[in-house]
């Protein structure tokens, strides 16, 4: 009795070391089969990978050859002016040049103009039609339309951003047009002057109904009244009589708004007075 009961211990122990052998034996299978899978994976996916080259100084064709080469998508996004980098080569690049990405990855590159050798256009008071044919006609792009209630014609121009003669980085102009006021109220949302010439901001703020004053930096000094002598009489009696001073001619401001009041976005009506401030603030 006691010999059988031994002998069935032991089968059971054996039963079960075969278990234990058995399944270390499955674990040992998935985890092999696991690291393959993640092998196999990482190299599925970094296998196609490459380095983006530095096609910052090259030119349009030059870039689209590399490129071509890299087995990449090149997409020219933007156009700067530089006065480092001649025009029609490239300013800059995203991703960077060294990047790893996958074969058919897009890479967005900003092309130079060149130095700026253009002036904008002072388009303010224009109807947009005219205005945009005048930027087009400096070989500038017509930027951001945005519109405010404005009283008079719809679709003047109210304000323009870069403003007239300012150095740009980009060659686009974008517009602040008038629209039709929605209710039968005149009032409006006063724009920004700041930045416009005293021409450019007048013409806005005329379109608008409004009465500009100004205040520079410095106020003419009114020329004094002189003393001339004259004769009174044949017998050569004279006398010293004052002449007024000529009236006081105010030559209009010249440089940008730097100020203005009320400030942009109060509220405003036709015939109000803004003041525009010249010079220091």
């Amino acid at each position: 009795m006691k010999i059988r009961i031994r002998l069935e211990t032991r089968s059971f122990e054996e039963a079960m070391k075969r278990y234990f052998q058995l399944a270390l034996t499955a674990l040992s299978m998935i985890a092999v089969m696991l690291i393959t899978a993640a092998l196999t994976l990482r190299i599925a996916l970094h296998g196609h990978e490459l380095s983006v080259p530095n096609f910052s100084g090259m030119t349009a064709a030059e870039a689209s050859d590399a490129a071509l080469h890299s087995e990449l998508d090149l997409t020219i996004e933007n156009k700067f002016y530089s006065t480092t980098v001649p025009a029609g080569r490239m300013l800059s690049q995203a991703p960077a040049a060294g990047s790893r990405v996958r074969r058919g990855w897009q890479v967005r590159v900003t092309e130079s103009l060149g130095p700026q050798q253009v002036t904008i256009p002072d388009v303010a008071g224009e109807p947009v039609h005219q205005a945009a044919m005048d930027i087009r006609r400096m070989s500038l792009d017509l930027g951001t339309m945005a519109h405010i209630d404005a009283p008079g014609d719809p679709d003047i121009v109210l304000a323009q951003t870069p403003p007239p003669n300012a150095g740009v980085d980009q060659p686009r102009v974008s517009l602040l047009l008038s629209s039709t006021a929605s209710g039968a109220s005149s009032a409006f949302v006063l724009p920004s002057f700041v930045g416009l010439s005293y021409s450019a901001a007048s013409k806005a703020a005329a379109a608008l109904g409004l009465r500009v004053w100004y205040i520079a930096d410095t106020p003419p000094t009114p020329p004094a009244a002189t003393q001339q002598t004259v004769t009174l009489n044949a017998n050569g009696q004279s006398i010293t009589v004052p002449v007024p001073a000529a009236p006081v001619v105010v030559p209009p401001p010249v440089g940008a708004v730097t100020g203005q009041k009320p400030e942009s976005g109060y509220r405003a009506n036709k015939g109000d007075a803004v003041r525009l401030i010249f010079g220091a603030r």
